[in-house]
């Protein structure tokens, strides 16, 4: 679990879960204007930025248990 330390710092799971917002809003607000980007590939995008936002859900987690 010795590799996953750096991940587990209070300062990596907030900014990714600030940056996973991020993309999702912004794939949020493409998919309303289909006429600027594919809708298939701003649902991409919206999907990958709640993928890293889950991401730091998991590495939160993760973290109470490493007591981190």
């Amino acid at each position: 679990m010795e590799f996953l330390t750096p991940l587990l710092q209070r300062e990596v799971i907030i900014g990714l879960a600030i940056v996973g917002a991020i993309i999702a809003t912004g794939g949020g607000v493409l998919v309303k204007k289909p006429e600027t980007l594919d809708p298939g590939l701003a649902r991409l995008i919206m999907r990958v930025g709640y993928a890293v936002s889950w991401g730091s859900v998991v590495l939160f987690i993760l973290a109470g248990f490493a007591g981190a």
